[in-house]
């Protein structure tokens, strides 16, 4: 096994851990900026703008990618196009549907009945979601550690139910938390499409893509948006062209780069720390909190999640601990199997 070569620092910190950390930053603020937005737009307005605001970027991004691959290979050969076809078409054309429109037009559903934080910590179950079709279709089964993890992550989601909100102004109804949930199902299905797809269409095309037929799956929206855009104030016209620039398309190129030169389970238990700085970042920008009832609701969500997807260290006989194995795990903006992910990331690191 090759070791990965040393990663460039700044100011002593590695560039993969930087962008990491710039990831789930970008990722945690969309949860606030969508909650924010409530007002200004309705779901499908605001998903269709935000994934106009990511497109444009991402096609700039894609090119720029391609033009690089050219100057490296030192000559003036056409480079060889990786736009996918037949099969690997659809399946990213459906994944893009299921995840950058289907799940984000539920998500601003439903952060107009819950607080952000709260949203975040649903959104959160995806990846027991993922486990769960693994085991009922790809015949994974459905080991210990899952089913504990799926009950003590649905005793969370109850407690979140029925813990509302400590602020006047944001509550967590029955229909908030089903919007949840189903947003978290469509993230999940989107996934393990996308984990298909991945087999033959690199990691950053299938974002390009997915984000452009999730842009066209929103077109019945454009009129709305535009009617909207005509009356919001420029603030919010600046956060939701944000949401496409920063929580989308910056942070998948920033996530991709991570997850290339990191180790998969390492970047997995990162995600675990959104819902987290979602309600730091919902209490001082929105002053909003869930409810003491509702933090521990989300912790023990995030925990059985953790369970389920054996983010823990365990610790064999002799007292010698091993890491944890690496399982997919849902994230904001790339929405990939990271195991997935990471390897076609090392066949393809100019791909970011």
């Amino acid at each position: 096994m090759t070791s990965r070569p040393s990663s460039p620092a700044i100011l002593g910190v590695s560039l993969p851990a930087l962008a990491a950390l710039v990831t789930v930053v970008l990722w945690a603020s969309a949860f606030v900026g969508i909650r924010a937005l409530g007002e200004s737009f309705s779901p499908g307005a605001m998903a269709f703008l935000r994934l106009l605001a990511a497109v444009l970027p991402l096609t700039v991004i894609v090119l720029a990618v391609r033009l690089r691959r050219r100057s490296v290979g030192g000559d003036d050969r056409p480079v060889t196009t990786r736009f996918p076809r037949a099969r690997p078409l659809m399946l990213v054309i459906a994944y893009g549907v299921a995840w950058f429109a289907g799940y984000t037009i539920l998500l601003n559903w439903a952060e107009q009945h819950l607080d952000a934080g709260t949203a975040a910590l649903l959104v959160n179950l995806a990846p027991i979601l993922v486990a769960v079709a693994a085991g009922l279709f790809f015949g994974e089964g459905f080991p210990r550690h899952l089913v504990i993890g799926m009950t003590i992550a649905f005793a969370g989601v109850v407690l979140i139910a029925t813990g509302g909100s400590a602020t006047t102004d944001a509550h967590a109804d029955w229909l908030g938390v089903l919007l949840g949930i189903a947003a978290a199902v469509l993230y999940a299905a989107g996934v393990l499409i996308q984990k298909s797809a991945l087999r033959t269409v690199d990691a950053l095309t299938a974002t390009w893509l997915g984000a452009l037929a999730g842009l066209v799956a929103t077109l019945p929206f454009a009129p709305t948006a535009v009617s909207e855009l005509a009356r919001a104030d420029a603030s919010a016209i600046v956060a939701v062209i944000y949401l496409g620039v920063g929580p989308t398309a910056i942070a998948f190129s920033t996530w991709a780069y991570a997850l290339a030169r990191t180790d998969a389970g390492a970047m997995a238990a990162t995600t675990l720390v959104v819902p987290a700085i979602v309600i730091v970042m919902s209490w001082a920008l929105l002053d909003e909190l869930p409810t003491g009832v509702g933090i521990v609701g989300g912790v023990l969500c995030i925990g059985g999640v953790a369970i389920a997807r054996r983010l823990f260290p365990r610790t064999r006989r002799g007292g010698r601990v091993d890491a944890a194995r690496s399982h997919p795990v849902i994230d904001e903006a790339a929405g990939a199997d990271l195991e997935t992910e990471s390897r076609v990331a090392d066949r393809s690191a100019t791909s970011t």
